[in-house]
């Protein structure tokens, strides 16, 4: 039994591996043509906290966030499935 799930567990661990490099390749492929970062607006406020359970809210404008097509974060950049759905940054004060 143990030797299953070790054999499952390795499996698992390989084909994790595999699919990441797999996405990795495709992303340098595509930024060899220019198309593998994309750029999403996010808001960011502060959502201060005040007396009787009140927050007062502080908008500090918009950014533009560099961002790849891709499954996974690769080169220090956060995939643009996820900054689409995470466009408002609130830091609580």
């Amino acid at each position: 039994m143990r030797r299953r799930l070790a054999t499952a567990a390795v499996v698992v661990i390989a084909m994790f591996g595999a699919i990441y490099v797999g996405d990795y390749a495709v992303l340098r492929f595509r930024a060899a043509r220019n198309v593998a970062l994309g750029k999403v607006t996010v808001y960011r406020y502060y959502a201060i906290q005040k007396k009787a359970n009140k927050v007062e809210y502080v908008f500090q404008g918009a950014e533009d966030v560099t961002c790849v097509h891709a499954l996974f974060p690769h080169m220090s950049y956060s995939p643009c499935w996820y900054v689409e759905r995470h466009t408002e940054k609130r830091t609580d004060i």
